[in-house]
């Protein structure tokens, strides 16, 4: 059985606006059972004139038919500007895939949101609940979730996205191999999930590692992520060194971010079959 690398690329905006990407957890590695690197940047800021809504910006997604209700049974706060809402899902047949967001629909507000699954669908699978992750903006949803929504605070959801290159069932033949994180922000107190991925690459040394890439970091790093960061942005050094015909590349970030990874790694040689992505933010 052949050792599989799993490349994937994430930009802290689209995991926090409602851009996507899922930012892979435990469950979901366990899943893929093959290696994943993932590439992650924070220079993704797309400019226009007129900012567009949700519901525009991805008329032309696929989404499920299942909408369903949901009780708010968690709220954590992930840094100074991001919540986590963890929500019970009450439709037995909502499920969704690793890299999907959610319409998110608040009674009382007439904006649609739109944010990232930040948990596996084995979590939902096991205990009825996922998990969003939500910056903090002046948008109408996320303002709402950080200044309104409390414990027990009903929504509705619907999943949708469109996933380039997913194969229902890819990497079932592979072998378990190595995952190597590139996660990148603009500073320590905003890699989000950082106890869990550090709490995974003690639980599985030498399977897991990730470097963190900070790029304006203006205090003391914690001696404990100390030997895991950089104060760079992530480079085609980084990238090139795992190009491989077994290795698997997951992207998530703004179109421009995975555009520009997408082209760098054909000019790397990658394959297009071997590179993974959803684009919607």
């Amino acid at each position: 059985m052949a050792h599989a690398t799993v490349c994937v690329g994430f930009t802290v905006p689209q995991l926090l606006r409602g851009a996507s990407r899922i930012f892979p957890t435990h469950p979901a590695l366990a899943v893929l059972r093959h290696s994943a690197f993932c590439y992650c940047t924070v220079n993704g800021t797309i400019k226009s004139k007129r900012k567009m809504d949700h519901l525009e910006r991805t008329a032309n997604n696929f989404r499920q038919e299942v909408i369903s209700q949901a009780k708010v049974c968690g709220i954590t706060n992930e840094s100074e500007t991001v919540k986590r809402l963890r929500l019970s899902i009450a439709n037995k047949d909502f499920t969704f895939k690793a890299g999907q967001w959610v319409d998110f629909f608040i009674p009382g507000v007439s904006v649609v949101g739109g944010f990232s699954i930040c948990s596996s669908p084995g979590l939902l699978e096991r205990e009825g609940v996922l998990e969003l992750a939500v910056k903090h903006t002046a948008h109408p949803p996320a303002h709402w979730v950080h200044t309104e929504c409390t414990l027990d605070s009903e929504v509705a959801l619907r999943v949708g996205a469109d996933l380039h290159g997913y194969q229902e069932g890819k990497g079932n033949a592979y072998k378990m191999g190595t995952v190597k994180l590139y996660y990148s922000a603009k500073n320590t107190s905003e890699l989000l999930f950082k106890k869990h991925l550090l709490g995974l690459m003690n639980t599985f040394p030498g399977k897991i590692a990730c470097r963190f890439h900070v790029t304006r970091q203006s205090s003391r790093v914690c001696e404990e992520l100390q030997p895991h960061v950089t104060e760079r942005r992530i480079s085609e050094k980084d990238l090139e060194k795992h190009v491989s015909e077994d290795t698997l590349w997951y992207i998530c970030g703004p179109p421009p971010m995975i555009e520009s990874v997408s082209k760098l790694l054909s000019n790397l040689g990658v394959p297009r079959d071997s590179v993974f992505f959803e684009k919607w933010w």
